[in-house]
């Protein structure tokens, strides 16, 4: 297929998280407020006069100053994220909110603070207590947390404006990024495909690493380019699968899986759009607050959720989407001594294996992708027995 027009420039823009939109984002007065997680719901750092990072550590090495203080026993994107702010490679930010729901993120950040590492001016950093199920109180204890500890520092220490209004206009403006990116998303549904996982990936992480309005625009083109993209006349790919899992803001990941044969046509796993490009929506006569509240909770497919509807509700989506996407298998990989995906990686492939009919393939890998021989195994063997899966149901 012919490359995007905006794909290099797109590229270029993961190699630092100080990339040219930030930076002159930072030069124009607005405020950097960094996040790693989910839980901190990215419409409400994008009210004006302030943006929000997800933050990566892209090119890493060896995180050895972090090691020294997380131990080589802790998660490897954790201690990149350390390394990464000893390095200096987060001194742009204002700001940065975290979530007390990763133990090993939370020691991270905790170090973050203990050693000043970010010292620009009124730098805070802040921890919303999440809660573990999504009731009617969960909502509302959720949202307290965001008005205490998410909008009322940026108010008094930044003088952002953070009232329904101005809530109100960064869910249509966040709105508008989604109805984009699910729309690019769509189109891996056809066959032969007209964008890649790799492609796709790329896409999915510039609108979570750069402001908003200096990137849309450029999105709306490829959406646009893409629906006149003429395919190729063999597709390179055998198999098609859904990617679920952990951390992953590596879209070199992705394009590994598909140098072994297999389409990723869906991402459900942290940094993905599945759950994250879904619009909010305002009820009638709610706050937006509250609606803000109850869509992050309430979509979050974080295996930190232990309640019986939610434990059975997350291998029902990555099911749906295995329906939805036409995919042949489903891959689901775990961040290495991550305690959360390592328990629901099993779980949820004995389910879609057992229960479900789905084939499966588990892998858990470090941040940095230096094994990248072992992984390239396991992929080639997957998609050699789903195309047997596929002849075997053909006779």
């Amino acid at each position: 297929m012919k490359d995007l027009k905006h794909l290099f420039f797109f590229e270029n823009l993961l190699q630092e998280s100080y990339n040219e939109p930030v930076a002159k984002a930072v030069q124009s007065g607005k405020r950097a407020v960094g996040y790693t997680c989910y839980y901190i719901p990215e419409v409400l750092l994008n009210l004006q006069g302030c943006f929000g990072v997800r933050l990566r550590a892209p090119r890493s090495t060896s995180p050895d100053m972090a090691t020294y203080y997380l131990t080589n026993r802790n998660c490897p994107f954790s201690r990149a994220f350390l390394e990464r702010a000893i390095e200096g490679g987060y001194n742009f930010l204002n700001a940065f909110i975290g979530s007390e729901t990763c133990a090993a993120m939370n020691r991270a950040q905790e170090h973050i603070s203990l050693l000043h590492l970010i010292n620009t001016p009124d730098f805070f950093i802040r921890h919303l207590d999440v809660p573990l199920k999504d009731d009617e109180r969960s909502v509302e204890h959720y949202e307290r947390q965001l008005q205490i500890k998410l909008l009322d520092p940026l108010s008094k220490t930044f003088g952002i404006e953070t009232g329904d209004a101005a809530i109100m206009n960064a869910v249509e403006r966040h709105n508008e990024l989604c109805r984009v990116i699910t729309a690019i998303g769509e189109l891996r549904k056809k066959d032969p495909p007209v964008i890649s996982g790799y492609e796709f990936a790329v896409i999915q992480l510039i609108s979570l690493v750069c402001p908003h309005e200096d990137v849309i625009d450029k999105l709306k083109e490829t959406l646009e380019e893409l629906k006149k993209r003429v395919p190729d006349e063999k597709s390179p790919y055998r198999v098609r699968v859904v990617v679920a899992g952990s951390e992953i803001d590596n879209p070199d990941f992705i394009k590994l899986i598909e140098d072994c044969g297999a389409l990723v046509v869906a991402d459900r796993y942290c940094y993905g759009s599945f759950p994250g490009r879904e619009e909010i929506v305002v009820r009638e006569g709610e706050k937006p607050l509250t609606a803000v509240a109850r869509h992050y909770l309430q979509t979050s497919q974080c295996p930190r959720f232990m309640n019986s509807e939610k434990v059975e509700a997350r291998p029902a989506y990555i099911k749906n989407l295995f329906t939805e996407f036409n995919a042949d298998g489903v891959i689901i990989e775990s961040m290495k001594f991550c305690e959360f995906w390592g328990y629901e990686k099993a779980l949820a492939s004995h389910i879609l294996i057992n229960e479900m009919d789905v084939p499966c393939c588990t892998i858990e890998k470090e941040y940095v992708i230096g094994s990248a021989g072992q992984l390239r195994t396991r992929f080639q063997a997957f998609v050699e027995s789903l195309e047997i899966k596929k002849l075997n149901a053909a006779v």
